[in-house]
């Protein structure tokens, strides 16, 4: 495994994080277990979970099956870079009280020792904001934040799915108050087919020092060599994946995809995890693996090398924005 900085941190991180959202809704505590310990032991030390994961009457549980995990020792909590959010209403009928959701101060409390209760640990290394709350100002966040770091309860603040001006707001903020660190790292959603986010995500993430951490880094499956996968009759697409493939252009699109990659012999989805791990910016993608042979694939991506010509050749199939403003400006 490679390891990386975190942002502007002194932490070190794997160059692939561990997504556990797949943790109770599809994959069952004992596979989870074991799909952690396979990750830890191929050097993975960057886990990342949220308050809402188990979704429906089962949001918690997805922390519940991490916290039992480290409750078998081993030094597994003390080997792992916990991460996990706040923001999402944790009521199971969907009904949330009054501060019982979002980024008030009184919830940022509330919700960062009940996840503590769950992961069974004293401490989360990164807590990050799963989306940003119009309605509470950043100088209230910090405080709330600052009082968390000085109790020991969390060590980083991060966020998720901030357009850029949010990460520059935040971090002035920061800024102003003295003593606050900021935001360290930013969840994003960012992947060859989903490029939005180098117009303005990823620079304004570079500016401020805060490593970028791409979510659905395989476009809900639809990098994973999806067309000949259902070809070869293997699991068929669903959901996000199966809409895009109804729309001809993106057929096409997924299809020379699929085609550059096969004439490189190169796995579609060991290819999009690989060429995320070249952009600039990034620390690492998170992968969600289902089962131990997903992981297996995701860790070979950590030592493929993508030669210019499958770069190039990426790029014209999947065009990035452009920088901004040039992008929308000229």
């Amino acid at each position: 495994m490679k390891y990386t900085q975190l942002g502007r941190t002194g932490l070190k991180v794997s160059r692939l994080v561990l997504g556990t959202m797949n943790f109770g809704p599809q994959t069952d505590e004992t596979d989870s277990h074991a799909i952690m310990d396979a990750a830890l032991g191929a050097g993975i030390n960057f886990f990342d979970t949220a308050n809402v994961y188990g979704w429906g009457e089962n949001k918690g549980r997805t922390e519940e099956i991490i916290g039992s995990w480290f409750a078998k020792g081993g030094g597994r909590r003390d080997k792992v870079v916990l991460a996990t959010k706040v923001y999402g209403n944790m009521a199971a009928d969907g009904e949330a009280w009054p501060n019982h959701d979002k980024l008030s101060a009184l919830n940022i409390r509330r919700a960062v020792d009940a996840s503590l209760k769950r992961l069974g640990t004293d401490h989360i290394d990164l807590y990050q904001f799963h989306h940003v709350d119009r309605s509470t100002p950043f100088e209230e966040i910090w405080q709330a934040v600052d009082v968390l770091v000085q109790q020991g309860k969390i060590l980083y603040a991060g966020s998720s799915n901030f357009p850029g001006y949010k990460i520059a707001q935040a971090n002035e903020s920061a800024a102003r108050r003295g003593g606050t660190l900021g935001l360290v790292s930013e969840q994003c959603l960012y992947n060859l087919a989903e490029r939005r986010a180098e117009m303005e995500v990823v620079p304004a993430a570079q500016e401020y020092g805060l490593g970028v951490i791409p979510w659905s880094p395989l476009h809900g499956g639809l990098l994973g060599g999806v067309i000949k996968k259902q070809a070869e009759g293997g699991r068929r697409a669903s959901g996000r994946a199966a809409d895009s493939l109804a729309e001809t252009r993106t057929r096409a699109q997924i299809q020379a995809y699929e085609d550059l990659l096969e004439k490189h012999g190169t796995a579609p989805g060991e290819a999009a995890l690989a060429w995320l791990l070249t952009r600039p910016g990034v620390t690492g993608p998170i992968v969600g693996p289902r089962t131990a042979e997903q992981l297996e694939s995701a860790l070979r991506a950590v030592d493929l090398e993508l030669g210019e010509e499958l770069l190039t050749g990426l790029d014209e199939v999947f065009p990035g924005p452009g920088p901004s403003p040039e992008a929308f400006a000229w």
